[in-house]
């Protein structure tokens, strides 16, 4: 058994959401049934919900609350140490500014001429957040949890104001803050408020380790996160089952189980963000349990996959939005074509992201390295 400087079950659930990810991209790219209703902008009532299409795009929604909470988590536990040993408060904000900057312009940059269409998606969503911690990090961690459970409990009010989304200026920076645009040219589905809050739950997450590390608390992460988890889901149940407030404007049309998990991710509703981060806390939970058995398998798939998620993300989106706008590849394929594409480029990204693990070790005092 092996130990390690950071808390492996936080890589294991990074890297978990990141396979799934690839599923999701895939289908994105080439599926030509590919399941993508899930906002009240996009899905037109009574549409069909099959099955195994759906599962497979609904199972990946756990992949961006997860990558944002944990981005939260990650940037927490670095900034927090880097306050106990004195560094400078200025340093750290730009720090925080400019690796927060370098990640929100990847989506109109890169992944933009990769798409084919200006794309406002979940870099510029993590990025921007991100600099806003510059300012939420000096609050307490009760304030910051109750500023994310106002905006989870409350936002939809807001979003209201603007919905549903008109093609002119006035909805392109609505949807920036809170609501969703799209046209054939331009796409902003992760408005920056409901994936903020996400952060700061996660920035709490951060700073609750680091606590009990220190010994400042008794609660053990499995037993907040089992704890939390069960509340969450308890809350989407609630929501799900009333069918009113609290959906973002996307309701159950009957009882099947398609419609109870039928949440709105674009722009994120309560009950979506209650479903997602509460299986990911139950899965959280487990994965600490596991780790305490087995250790951290320092080449491990979902560890290896976890620890070089940014990378993983820019290589293999870049690759299938490329082939599929520049190469006349888009939605070729069937679903069982689009899991074996994604076994394909998994097994391809394990041995690259192992090396460049390695090769970024070896490099730790590059500054750009330190943003990917």
């Amino acid at each position: 058994m092996t130990k390690s400087k950071r808390i492996a079950a936080i890589d294991w659930m990074r890297g978990f959401v990141m396979i799934l990810m690839v599923v999701d991209h895939v289908s994105m790219a080439y599926n030509a049934q590919h399941n993508s209703s899930d906002s009240a902008a996009l899905y037109v009532t009574g549409s069909p919900l099959p099955d195994l299409e759906f599962f497979t795009r609904w199972i990946s929604h756990l992949c961006a609350p997860v990558f944002v909470f944990l981005a939260g988590t990650a940037l927490a536990i670095s900034v927090e140490r880097k306050v106990s040993r004195g560094v400078d408060s200025w340093q750290i904000d730009k720090d925080i500014l400019l690796r927060g900057a370098f990640i929100a312009l990847l989506d109109p940059t890169i992944i933009s001429l990769f798409s084919g269409r200006m794309t406002i998606q979940v870099l510029y969503a993590i990025g921007v957040a991100m600099m806003c911690m510059a300012l939420f990090r000096r609050f307490s961690s009760t304030v910051l949890i109750l500023c994310a459970l106002a905006w989870i409990g409350l936002g939809e009010m807001l979003t209201a104001m603007v919905w549903p989304p008109q093609d002119n200026i006035e909805s392109i920076i609505a949807a920036l803050l809170v609501s969703t645009y799209a046209t054939s040219t331009m796409v902003i589905k992760y408005p920056l408020l409901p994936w903020l809050a996400m952060m700061i739950l996660g920035w709490v997450f951060g700073r609750y380790l680091l606590s009990y590390k220190d010994g400042d608390t008794k609660i053990g992460p499995i037993t907040l996160l089992l704890t939390l988890g069960v509340s969450a889901l308890l809350a989407f149940a609630f929501i799900r089952y009333n069918n009113g407030y609290g959906n973002m404007f996307l309701y159950r049309e009957d009882t099947s189980w398609q419609h109870w998990l039928h949440v709105s991710k674009y722009p994120p509703s309560a009950a979506f963000t209650f479903l997602e981060l509460g299986i990911m806390s139950v899965i959280m939970a487990m994965m600490i349990w596991v780790e305490r058995l087995i250790g951290d398998r320092p080449d491990g798939v979902l560890l290896v996959f976890g620890q070089t998620a940014m990378m993983f993300y820019l290589v293999h989106r870049l690759i299938l939005e490329g082939t599929a706008t520049h190469a006349g590849q888009r939605h070729f394929a069937d679903l069982d074509t689009t899991f074996l594409i994604s076994i394909v480029m998994l097994v391809l990204l394990y041995p690259f992201c192992l090396w460049y693990r390695s090769y970024k070790a070896k490099h730790a005092h590059s500054i750009w390295l330190r943003y990917l």
